[in-house]
């Protein structure tokens, strides 16, 4: 009975650990690594970057307030862009990209959030956005002025 157990044990964790879920796989025909061997690079092919705007100036906030702005973009590329991580200079910023493949001619959306608990004075904050653009790295810009009342 013992044995029964232990092989169904084993059994349940082999199938528990070989299913994958296919949701999250994205096709290698969507990745183009512009850099080869050869040196040859189409940059006409790739995706490309197009923002309304790549910095935002929040103007003067109180200390411990929380504020958000949504940088717009345009795929302007001939080929799906794809966003893999976005990277927030400091803790107090968070940064939202889309998880899919954003198509060429379509706009997206990166949602960045500033929490100034803590802050005081001039603050200006980056995300870094890596991407199968070349070059491979993004940098949008926040800013803003944090102001500290007497009584804090």
């Amino acid at each position: 009975m013992k044995k029964i157990t232990y092989i169904f044990a084993v059994l349940m964790l082999f199938f528990a650990a070989c299913g994958n879920s296919s949701d999250n796989i994205l096709s290698t025909d969507l990745v183009n690594n512009p850099n080869s061997a050869n040196g040859n690079i189409d940059m006409s092919k790739l995706p490309k970057f197009e923002f309304q705007s790549e910095e935002h100036d929040f103007g003067k906030i109180q200390q411990g307030e929380k504020v958000s702005y949504v940088f717009k973009f345009k795929n302007v590329g001939k080929s799906d862009l794809i966003i893999s991580d976005a990277k927030a200079s400091c803790g107090c910023t968070v940064a939202d990209y889309p998880k899919t493949p954003v198509k060429p001619g379509v706009e997206g959306e990166i949602s960045v959030s500033f929490n100034s608990e803590g802050k005081k004075g001039i603050q200006n904050k980056t995300v870094t956005l890596l991407a199968n653009t070349q070059p491979n790295s993004k940098v949008i810009t926040i800013k803003a002025e944090i102001i500290v009342n007497a009584n804090n």
